[in-house]
């Protein structure tokens, strides 16, 4: 393991975005995520203002989801989100592409949607998520470009909602298809610190999880036991 805990938290989304989740399953969410001082968190955009207070004072920012988890909601619908998140105070954008689309080839559609809500998002970075499940690697690499030339900052595998997540060849995929100013963020599946760290290994920076404390307990056993090694 190459990475501290404290790098590895700050490569973590912790994702609170289950549909059932209550108000006391936000703050608890929020408290791991500062406990363990993550990059940020990703809340349902109902919890953005609970997440803000929560977090204030750590340096754990926060982020939500727009068009979650579908992305078929109309592009003026996706930018009125947009709007209210930010102005909440998210500072991170994860949207969901029009997926059908894209899968009918309408790619400048798609990319114009995207430029709407990097505008509308000013400041707040925007990580656009394709679904990687339900497309072909054509349209994984056509839906790359559009992010770039929209101006995102991220482009991101999956919403964990659809039948599969983040694979390897997704993300080698995904990290060839951007220039290094675009980072690639992993989301869907990703429960183990092995998993994490293989990852890394392809240029991905950032990883949506909801195993954060798994992740990171394990993270920090290695480094004891590599510390007592070396004593």
């Amino acid at each position: 393991m190459n990475f501290t805990v404290a790098q590895i938290a700050k490569m973590i989304d912790h994702s609170i975005l289950r549909p059932e989740f209550t108000v006391q399953d936000v703050r608890e969410g929020c408290e791991v995520a500062a406990k363990y001082q993550v990059a940020s968190v990703c809340v349902r955009p109902c919890d953005v203002p609970v997440a803000v207070e929560l977090l204030k004072g750590t340096d754990v920012l926060v982020g939500t989801v727009i068009g979650f988890p579908h992305g078929n909601s109309p592009t003026a619908v996706k930018v009125a989100e947009t709007e209210l998140a930010v102005e909440q105070g998210a500072v991170e954008i994860d949207m969901v592409i029009n997926v059908g689309w894209l899968r009918s080839g309408d790619i400048g559609a798609v990319e114009q949607e995207i430029k709407a809500i990097v505008t509308a998002a000013g400041d707040a970075h925007v990580k656009v998520i394709l679904e990687t499940a339900y497309l072909t690697d054509e349209q994984k690499l056509a839906a790359c470009w559009a992010a770039e030339r929209a101006g995102a900052a991220f482009v991101k595998t999956s919403t964990g909602f659809a039948p599969t997540g983040a694979t390897v060849d997704d993300l080698a995929l995904m990290r060839s298809a951007v220039s290094p100013k675009v980072q690639v963020k992993a989301s869907g599946g990703i429960r183990t610190l092995d998993a994490l760290l293989a990852m890394t290994s392809l240029g991905v920076t950032r990883f949506g999880s909801s195993a954060t404390a798994d992740i990171l307990e394990d993270a920090a056993r290695r480094q004891l036991t590599r510390a007592g090694g070396r004593a």
